[in-house]
């Protein structure tokens, strides 16, 4: 899809999908972990079956039920066995000409934990991030969900470059880019794309096992969670009111605006701001409608 921004044309994706693994052996039972390293956790054949029917409904999503015929999608996949074991099972849903394409992508792997996890420890490195905040608390010998931040921030990056340079090679087509990866990984993915702070952070829940977020563009070429999902939907991801105008905005805002402007995000860094005599542009700031 082709949009214009700054004077000049840019085909971007119609949509960013991001999936959760579905259910694996160390979902299933945390002792797992103590004999098989992460990155080996295979899936439950619940989580095969989750999988399987994750591909039918992203299928149906992308092809909007039939209806879209110009559609493709390009996978980004964690290394990991359990994201591996499940784009297997979601790619039987997808014929093999809509599919340019897939990658392996070692910055959207889980958040390391350390190496063998003995199970009683764990409890009680958990039970501490609680009390610490899960953002900035760093697992010994492994990673803090800023650190997860970090590595999302370089894909994003990469992300971009192929987007720019590669991925979309007619600008009729609708490309969807669709993420297997983890529940964490898509949350501080969220994040560092809308801009959320770490307070918002802390307040999001995980995405269930195979559950996935699309993020399809708006109009005016702004990226939004509210376009596919409900304002119900939203508020059980532990969206806040104000998160949630942020999605009604970009699905309908212009991609060379900011919401940087508006009241609600600058209360998020600033109390009492006194109002100014006048509005040199006389613009209108008001972004909540």
């Amino acid at each position: 899809m082709v949009f214009r921004t700054h004077n000049h044309q840019k085909a971007l994706p119609k949509r960013i999908i991001l999936v959760r693994h579905g259910e694996s052996k160390g979902n299933l039972d945390g002792s797992a972990y103590t004999t098989t390293p992460d990155y080996r956790i295979p899936l439950t054949p619940l989580g095969i079956n989750q999988a399987q029917n994750a591909g039918n409904k992203i299928l149906h999503v992308v092809s909007e039920n039939g209806a879209s015929e110009n559609w493709k999608v390009y996978f980004y996949v964690s290394p990991y066995e359990r994201t591996r074991m499940t784009l297997r099972e979601m790619g039987k849903s997808f014929p093999k000409k809509k599919i340019i394409g897939v990658r392996e992508e070692c910055r959207v792997r889980e958040q390391d934990f350390g190496n063998f996890q003995v199970e009683e420890r764990m409890k009680v490195i958990k039970e501490t991030r609680e009390r610490y905040g899960r953002f900035f608390f760093r697992f010994p010998e492994g990673e803090s969900a800023a650190d997860v931040y970090d590595r999302v921030s370089s894909f994003l990056e990469s992300l971009w470059r192929d987007i720019d340079n590669r991925l979309i090679q007619h600008p009729c087509d609708e490309m969807n880019l669709i993420i297997v990866s983890h529940g964490l990984m898509s949350r501080v993915f969220l994040m560092k794309w809308f801009k959320w702070t770490v307070e918002q952070f802390e307040h999001l829940n995980n995405l269930g096992n195979c559950e996935f977020r699309v993020m399809q563009l708006g109009p005016g070429g702004e990226y939004s969670l509210a376009i596919h999902h409900s304002d119900e939907e939203l508020e059980q991801w532990g969206l806040s009111p104000e998160m949630i105008a942020d999605q009604k905005w970009r699905a309908r805002s212009d991609r060379d605006d900011s919401n940087e402007k508006c009241p609600w995000y600058l209360d998020e860094f600033f109390d009492h701001l006194a109002d100014s005599d006048g509005d040199a542009d006389g613009e209108d700031n008001d972004c909540s409608s």
